[in-house]
This record gives structure tokens, sequence and C-alpha cells, in this order.
């Protein structure tokens, strides 16, 4: 096992960040900064130079901004990015193509009288998850949303979900390289599939321009759930960054419950909360789907689901950015089916008609 310290390379245009990043990271276990740099053109030399296995990645920098930036770099020498982003709209909606264009994970901007200390776990955390990536799915073209305007994979059996299928739900839990690859499948379901649930490891602020974003290529209605909202179908409901989302379900209908409380699996959002709220209401009426992911949240809840008699997917080692999440999920034997990225969004639609017509069976 190669023993030698994940080497990063800071660029920032803000010489503050960067002395903020890099102290952040000076204690870390297993990291060395190796350099930092103000601006892509000084970037693109120390790549060069120095090798890292990491990169930071400004949005807002001179000269060059950080989406030009990434779209030749992942072109020309494809390796994991951190984009650093503000909590600005079109700092986040920037943030949003650059996971399109194969950055694998996204920091806020440290800002005011930000703690060095605060930052320091977080940041580690993300620089092991990306180095861990697989260079293979850097690339958009795999990735890439579907436009609206294409025909989905879904679209043909659109007819065939009807009123029962709305008792159905889809819930699917990613972290690392998650946004990228949670569009991908989403955009190929139909606008009447059965309402869709989805934890993706994201800071506050962030998830709802995931949202906007994933809403212009997908064709059912996508929003940042609040408490409260309604499960119907069309209709996907994202958990916010920061709270857990689970699942509560009545003759009156079925809602999401948006709360606080404690990180699970170093996690808020958890996918282990969802999964496991999931198989308490749904049960057998729930397929569970687990993507790329450093760690190994979602994988005891998606066992919890397939105990229940949900249908569990994990995505296959090939095409995971990061392959911890599902990897745990199979060693645990939660997974009813390993799939590649490209087979996922057909599957689970041959899974709801399969339903489907044994419910048909049982009802003659």
């Amino acid at each position: 096992m190669n023993s030698s310290p994940i080497r990063v390379l800071i660029v920032d245009d803000s010489a503050t960040v960067r002395k903020i990043l890099s102290d952040a990271l000076r204690n870390a276990a297993g990291i060395e900064v190796v350099g930092t740099a103000p601006d892509p053109y000084v970037a693109r030399e120390k790549i060069l130079a120095l090798k890292p296995d990491v990169l930071t990645l400004d949005i807002e920098m001179p000269r060059m901004d950080g989406l030009t930036f990434l779209k030749k770099l992942m072109e020309y020498k494809p390796m994991p990015v951190i984009m650093i982003s503000s909590l600005g709209q079109a700092s986040c909606h920037a943030t949003m193509e650059a996971f399109r264009l194969g950055a694998v994970d996204v920091l806020a901007k440290p800002h005011g009288p930000y703690s060095v200390g605060d930052l320091a776990n977080t940041l580690a955390d993300k620089v092991r998850s990306a180095a861990q990536a697989n260079p293979r799915a850097f690339a958009p073209s795999r990735t890439s949303a579907v436009s609206a305007s294409q025909p989905a994979a879904g679209k043909a059996v659109a007819s065939s979900l009807p009123a029962f299928a709305s008792r159905r739900l889809i819930a699917i839990g990613a972290s690392t390289g998650g946004p990228q690859t949670i569009a991908h499948i989403v955009s190929q379901f139909p606008a009447d599939m059965p309402p869709v649930v989805i934890t993706q490891h994201m800071p506050p602020v962030f998830t709802a321009h995931f949202a906007e974003r994933m809403k212009k290529t997908c064709m059912m209605d996508v929003k940042e759930a609040q408490d409260g909202d309604e499960l119907r179908p069309g209709r996907i409901l994202i958990a916010p960054g920061d709270f857990h989302m689970t699942l509560q379900r009545s003759a009156a209908g079925a809602r999401v419950r948006i709360a606080g409380g404690p990180l699970v699996c170093f996690s808020r959002p958890s996918v282990d909360v969802m999964f496991a709220s999931v198989a308490q209401t749904y049960a057998e009426q729930a397929i569970g789907v687990l993507l790329t992911g450093m760690g190994s949240d979602g994988a005891r809840g998606m066992l919890q689901m397939r105990q229940a008699g949900a249908t569990t997917i994990a995505q296959d080692e090939a095409t995971s950015i990061v392959f911890g999440m599902p990897r745990e999920a199979i060693r645990m034997g939660a997974a009813t089916s390993v799939l590649p990225l490209d087979q996922i969004a057909s599957n689970v639609l041959t899974q709801l008609t399969q339903q489907i017509a044994r419910k048909n069976q049982h009802a003659r």
C-alpha cells in the first residue's frame, strides 16, 4: 500500500484563504501541501513541477476563472479537484457547473473570523476522499446530465406507471462525485415517476442550487426539501445541507421531516438516516440506490431496507468516482444488485414495472 502523503496544491487568488487552507491541512495525517498558486497560470506551472495528487480550486480568480481552468485541466491532465466556493448565487451556480465538468467535491469558502480548527477536519476528509477518486470517472461526458429535450431512457415505460406506482418510493444516497452521478440517473426518469428522495453530502446553500440545476435537465419536479413537503409522483426532494431527512407516512399521505440532530457517519444529512426511515415507512415498496462516495454512510441503512423487503442497488466500482460507500454496502450484503452507472436508471424502471406486474397478478 502506498504510504506517501497526499500532495495538495491550493489555487486561490486570496492570500488569506490560501493561508487558512494551508494551515488547516498542516497537521492533517497523511496530507502535505506542496504549494499554493494565486491564479491558474501559476497553477499550471506548479502542477507540472510539483505533481500534486489533489487540487483545491477557487471559482472566482483574475486572468482566468476557475471553470475555464477546470475545463482545460480535465481535458489535458485530469485529476481530483475540490472547488472552493463562496455562498453567493453566481458562485454556487458555477460550482454546479464545475461538478458537470469533473470536480469531485465542494467546500464553502472560509470568510470572516473563520476558525482553522473548524475547517481542518472537513477539508482533510475531503482531500482524502478526493485522493481515492477513480481517474476514469473524472471526464464529464459519462456523467453529464441528459438534456431535458432529449428522449430519456425511461420515457417508453411512462404510460405503464399507473396510480399504484404513487405508493412506491425511490431513495438515492451519494457523497463524493454524487451530483453529476445523480443527475445522470434522474435525467432518465419519466415525469410520472414515483416520488424520489435524495440525500447528497453537500454543504448548506449548495443543495438548493443543486436542486435548481437538476430541474433544468429532468422531467420531474425537483426541489430542496422543506419540513412537511409532500411525497408525490413526479417530485424529487433533496435533503438540505446540514439537516437530516426522514419520512412520515399516514392515511393522509406521505411527507418528509427535516430536522437537525447529531452527525451520523460524520455526516448531516446522512444517507443512513434516510434509508433507515425508508425501511420503516415503505419497506418492500421502496427501491434504494447507493452511489459513489467515501466512507460507509448508507450501507447500514441499505441493509435495513433489504431486510425490510426493498430492492437495493449499489453502483459498481468501475463507474464510481469513489467506491467507498457502495463497497461497504456490498460487503455487508445490503445490495440486491451491483450495477454500472449507465444501467441504474433503466434497472430502477424495470424493477418498478415488475413490481406492478406482480401486484396486478396478486389482485386477480
